[in-house]
């Protein structure tokens, strides 16, 4: 098997065992909390996101992972990171709060999806060695992290529609 065809199962099965544990888990219990509460652990999360700049470290990731993917990712996930930060931050005052949820959740999502073009434009499966010690975090960490900005954006729109007078969606 090329390492090309091993990054991309591990991409996509990445995927499977977050979902399973996220169903059975975390979704059962985001669901049930104060939509304050619920947005503030995905946000929690998210804070970490800052090490993403790891991309751009020379040794932790080889000299031939194009920085193009890397530079991208990096400042992606850092901002990211920071808007969650501001969201926790912010906590006590919801319409702050709110904006930074969206906000966080919207450049995330937004990082993940032009990280996954960029990475097939530039033929980063083919070049899977050289994230290196980098490796494990498009694999274990950042289905969590799609997953997670899903999770939060229903619930957005769920407290929005519920706002506007609609019947909670059964579930």
């Amino acid at each position: 098997m090329s390492p090309a065809f091993i990054f991309n199962v591990h991409l996509v099965l990445g995927y499977i065992p977050w979902l399973l544990c996220f169903g059975a888990y975390v979704w059962p219990r985001l669901k049930s909390m104060d939509q304050a509460e619920a947005q503030r652990a995905i946000a929690t999360l998210h804070s970490f996101r800052f090490f993403g700049l790891v991309f751009m470290i020379p040794g932790v990731v080889g000299p031939n992972l194009p920085s193009d993917f890397a530079t991208v990712a990096a400042y992606g996930d850092f901002a990211t990171g920071l808007l969650a930060m501001l969201a926790l931050l912010s906590v006590r005052t919801r319409p702050l709060f709110q904006l930074f949820v969206v906000a966080f959740n919207l450049v995330g999502a937004a990082d993940i999806l032009i990280d996954y073009y960029h990475g097939i434009q530039l033929g980063l499966p083919a070049l899977a060695g050289q994230l290196a010690g980098a490796y494990w975090i498009p694999i274990i960490y950042v289905p969590l992290l799609m997953i997670t900005h899903v999770a939060a954006l229903y619930l957005l729109m769920r407290s929005q529609l519920n706002v506007v007078g609609y019947p909670e969606p059964r579930t």
